[in-house]
């Protein structure tokens, strides 16, 4: 047993110490619980794009409207719509699904604060999560393309960590698109001054990885053009 662990068991007594050590390797189940009810739910919903972004944004926000209108057009296009299933960005985004008739797909959290699901999922599509990771591995997994609008900490999460994954290799490449020059570009100014030029902590090729566009059509004209080299398939 490591010094951290008898300093644990101190401050508790044997039984209690017990039922930790047994709690912890339940979990595991539960985990697994979660990856196996999204790989069933998922794993036949055909072509489908992630769309990323603030759950605090409101109706008549720019950016909501414009999450409305990706989301309707790429339905327009075959492909069915992947959100974080909560208000905001997430709520105009499946709403856009459902305008075109498309798959409206929710893979909602359990937070501290009340998240609700917006109803404009398929509720043969709705999965509410406890595990972010779990979660971040379905968007992974059963999309075709991310479209990130305006968004927090949570949103740029999402965005780095494909970026990441794709540039090391551990998934296979898929367009990145980001939505809003005005919101986005002094990041971008950020990663090619600082990260790029200044540090070197990245390679020229990476900039590479994501695109920069400011209309529905634009975004969706990222995604129909990567895959118009390659036959168009779930990625698994």
């Amino acid at each position: 047993m490591s010094t951290s662990d008898e300093k644990i068991k101190k401050a508790f007594s044997q039984k209690n110490w017990n039922e930790i050590k047994t709690s912890d390797s339940w979990q595991i189940f539960k985990i697994m619980a979660e990856f196996v009810e999204g790989f069933e739910k998922l794993s036949t919903i055909g072509p489908c794009v992630s769309i990323f972004g603030s759950a605090r944004t409101k109706e008549d926000n720019k950016y909501y409207q414009l999450a409305e209108q990706v989301a309707f057009t790429l339905t327009q296009h075959g492909y069915g719509i992947i959100t974080g299933g909560g208000p905001g960005i997430m709520e105009a985004a499946n709403k856009g699904a459902k305008r075109g008739n498309g798959k409206s797909v929710g893979l909602n959290i359990h937070l501290p604060f009340e998240q609700t699901s917006n109803p404009f999922i398929d509720q043969d599509k709705l999965i509410i999560f406890k595990h972010f990771f779990v979660r971040k591995v379905m968007f992974q997994k059963y999309a075709q393309g991310f479209i990130v609008l305006p968004g927090g900490f949570g949103t740029f999460d999402e965005f780095f960590e494909s970026a990441t994954l794709i540039q090391t290799g551990k998934i296979g490449r898929f367009p990145i698109v980001l939505v809003g020059t005005s919101y986005w570009k002094g990041l971008i100014d950020w990663i090619e001054d600082k990260v790029l030029e200044e540090q070197k902590n990245i390679s020229p090729e990476d900039k590479e990885l994501f695109t920069l566009v400011d209309t529905a059509d634009e975004a969706v004209a990222v995604i129909n053009e990567f895959y118009s080299k390659y036959l168009l398939s779930p990625n698994f």
